[in-house]
């Protein structure tokens, strides 16, 4: 259990924490949310030692482990499993005294160490962990250093979760991952077995794989049951009743001060008047609640509408000068009010793509037509790095506005949402989302038909995501979205396209989809059983009435699995919903905090078991249905009719 007691912490004069507590259950999965800039990383490290606390304290189990991610993404010849693997000291150490160890006993010691903390399977769940965040086999036999600062931060991540602290603490893992990176992390957070913290502005992420959030607000750390959603609902109840509560304080206030002010030179009243006066001494003032909302984004609409199509793909390939091509046979048709979210794992060619439609890239074959009149605008998450750090605002918008007045040139900043103060201020010493909000402001200045969007929400904050998300929703042009953000897609796009084996095709279904799409690829690739296609070949009748006649004979028996799957799951999520509704109850982390904790490793263990029953279903379901298809083909084939091609 983590026990933060009356924490108290400042920074040059200003604190932080102030006098705040809080508790965390063993295995409970914690969301840390707040503005930026309110300390929640701060926090982290506080807990970590690295920071010493003014006042207060913060209880740790003994010989806990605790785990974050380093500031400095790993850069050496190692290769990317070895260095994963390298991450479990106590292995690593066990591994070499063994190969030198000559005491029986010592001996016996070790090999029964290694085999409690699971050494010898340690490869293969490296391996599984790399692959979930978008490395291959062959690219993990790769080293270190000719990967990108980006990606080694995944190899750092990797080297985190593969290590299995007792006190996992994440701050914003998503934002060097890609969807599908993002996903996985989900899942593989969902079925942790200890304690997680995670900051992070992943609405999705803070909704699905945790059980609680804890909200940093005016100094001090509240808790509330549940995902982000429930926060959100929770928050707003709270604010009502904290600002009823507010009123009826004033009200009270001001009948007690006309009171004694009445009464006070009154002998009959006096001890009336002191009794009241008393009161008001006592009385705590009720924090006004003060709306914590972003400035909001807003996006001019193209001066013209155009005609549809927009853009147009003709057999389009592209690439980078003499290298390999990486996208081909692109036929495909944007119009004008088009809300398209382009997905795809990384290095697939999203970017590529981005760059292609924003004319930054000329195809190597095919046509591009696009509307003459159409303006585009391209915001990437690199172009942040390209912003001017001695010169400010007002210089970056001055040099698109040449030869208008400084006043005018103010007022297109304020528009943009930048005070007068803030229009001053050097790019380096801005924060990332009021970079992000400069770029984006450059970005749509001349009011584009087609506004290109590559990870726009990297160092924005939830209600910072949430006012892009508006922006964007009136915004009357066409979008293509690149985001790792789930709610901002859902959100955003009305369709999807696909960016995966070299080109770019649309995506028939939605987000959640997708995701299924991408589990039964790792469940099938985890398993071994890759569909590989072959082409010129036939198989002899003989060959495929054996596999029809075996194929019978297993329908009936995985029909039973995929039917004991599904009930055994719905039973778990009944004892889930229990679970859920027992931990909620914030009561019983104080009459009977050994309770709560028995709760938490018990919901931590549903958890698991509902992933190994969904990974079940997943594998009884593709069997089922490849075998009751052949034994449907056989039955077609003794009927006299041909095998469709």
């Amino acid at each position: 259990m983590l026990q933060i007691s009356n924490l108290s912490y400042q920074i040059e004069g200003r604190y932080l924490f102030e006098k705040t507590s809080i508790t965390i259950a063993d295995g409970h999965k914690v969301g840390l949310v707040g503005r930026n800039g309110t300390g929640k990383s701060t926090l982290l490290a506080l807990i970590c030692g690295e920071l010493e606390l003014d006042e207060g304290s913060i209880e740790l189990p003994r010989n806990v482990t605790i785990g974050r991610v380093t500031q400095e993404a790993p850069g050496d010849e190692r290769t990317l499993i070895n260095y994963v693997l390298g991450a479990d000291v106590e292995r690593a150490r066990l591994l070499n005294e063994s190969q030198c160890a000559t005491v029986p006993e010592r001996i016996a010691e070790i090999q029964l160490r290694l085999t409690d903390i699971r050494a010898h399977q340690a490869p293969a769940r490296a391996a599984i962990v790399l692959a979930g965040l978008g490395f291959d086999e062959a690219t993990q036999s790769q080293p270190l250093s000719s990967f990108s600062g980006g990606w080694r931060m995944r190899v750092a991540l990797a080297a985190l979760l593969f290590r299995e602290p007792d006190l996992l603490l994440l701050d914003e893992p998503t934002n060097y991952l890609d969807l599908e990176g993002a996903l996985w992390l989900e899942a593989y957070l969902r079925c942790y077995r200890h304690t997680v913290i995670i900051v992070s502005h992943d609405r999705d992420l803070l909704t699905n794989a945790v059980q609680e959030i804890i909200h940093l607000e005016s100094k001090k750390l509240n808790a509330y049951s549940g995902g982000y959603d429930q926060f959100e609902r929770q928050r707003r109840e709270r604010q009502a009743l904290q600002l009823k509560l507010k009123k009826r304080q004033e009200t009270a206030r001001r009948h007690m001060e006309v009171f004694v002010e009445r009464f006070r030179a009154k002998a009959t009243k006096a001890r009336q008047a002191q009794s009241r006066l008393k009161a008001l001494s006592r009385m705590e003032p009720i924090i006004d609640v003060v709306a914590e909302r972003f400035l909001p984004f807003r996006l001019e609409d193209p001066e013209k509408s155009l005609p549809a199509p927009l853009v147009q793909f003709s057999n389009v390939s592209a690439g980078y000068g003499n290298a390999p091509v990486v996208l081909e046979r692109i036929n495909l048709r944007l119009d004008p009010d088009d809300r398209i979210g382009l997905i795809g794992a990384n290095g697939e060619g999203k970017s590529t793509f981005a760059k292609l439609l924003s004319g930054k890239l000329q195809p190597l074959s095919g046509t591009i037509k696009i509307d003459r009149r159409a303006k585009s605008g391209y915001f990437a998450q690199h172009q942040l790095d390209e912003l001017q750090g001695a010169q400010t605002p007002y210089h970056h918008m001055r040099s698109l506005m040449p030869d208008a007045t400084e006043s005018a040139v103010r007022a297109r900043l304020g528009f943009s949402g930048f005070s007068a103060d803030l229009a001053d201020t050097k790019v380096t010493s801005l924060s990332g989302g009021e970079r992000s909000r400069l770029l984006l402001a450059t970005t749509t200045f001349s009011k584009p038909h087609l506004l290109i969007l590559d990870e726009p929400t990297n160092h924005l904050d939830i209600d910072a995501r949430e006012a892009l998300a508006l922006a964007l929703g009136e915004y009357n042009g066409a979008v293509i979205l690149i985001s790792h953000d789930r709610h901002l897609i859902e959100i955003i796009a009305d369709r999807l396209w696909l960016v995966a084996n070299g080109t770019v095709a649309p995506f028939d279904g939605d987000l959640d989809d997708y995701r299924t799409l991408l589990l039964r690829q790792r469940r099938s690739a985890a398993g071994g059983n890759k569909i590989q296609k072959s082409k010129g070949t036939q198989r002899s009748n003989e060959g495929r009435r054996r596999k029809a006649a075996e194929a019978r004979t297993k329908v009936a028996p995985l029909k039973r699995d995929v039917a004991r799957c599904e009930s055994k799951i719905d039973k778990l999520k009944i004892q889930l919903s229990r679970l859920d509704n027992q931990l909620s109850d914030g009561e019983l982390y104080k009459s009977d905090p050994g309770k709560a904790g028995k709760f938490a490793q018990i919901r931590s263990q549903v958890m698991r078991e509902i992933a190994t029953f969904e990974e079940a279903w997943l594998i009884a379901a593709q069997a089922y249905e490849e075998a009751r298809k052949t034994a449907s083909i056989a039955g077609n084939d003794t009927s006299g009719r041909r095998e469709p091609n």
